[in-house]
């Protein structure tokens, strides 16, 4: 129940900016800026998330509602993946604690593999139908 309350103050602040994107842009802009080919919207999604780290739960918030936009599911499915395991913002911390090269390293890794796992999640669910 702790880990709810505390959580609150970041759903709520997400909730808040993304529907203050969906004001300021049209469902008609998340459609023009993905949808127009897979591997462009793997790679933006993958650095949206990347720039704009975050929680995993606003993620899936935020996923919703650029799917709900019309955003492709490839390009959402990066965006979260890289959205909690790539960290540009942290990056200098990160790499004062654990060391540049292993803190470059890892993100880079973690960006890769964001986009891997975006295809094969896609791949998956043609497969099954």
């Amino acid at each position: 129940m702790r880990s709810v309350f505390n959580l609150l103050p970041v759903i709520v602040g997400t909730l808040l900016l993304t529907s203050l994107a969906f004001t300021l842009i049209p469902r008609e802009g998340f459609k023009a800026l993905f949808g127009r080919h897979e591997i462009l919207d793997v790679l933006l999604g993958a650095a949206m998330g990347s720039i704009a780290a975050g929680n995993p739960l606003a993620g899936y918030i935020l996923g919703g509602e650029l799917l709900a936009g019309g955003a492709s599911l490839i390009a959402v499915t990066a965006m979260i993946v890289s959205w909690v395991t790539v960290g540009v913002v942290q990056l200098p911390a990160e790499a004062l604690l654990l060391g540049r090269r292993f803190a470059m390293l890892r993100n880079l890794l973690s960006f890769l593999f964001a986009i891997a796992i975006a295809f094969l999640t896609v791949g998956t669910l043609r497969l099954m139908g």
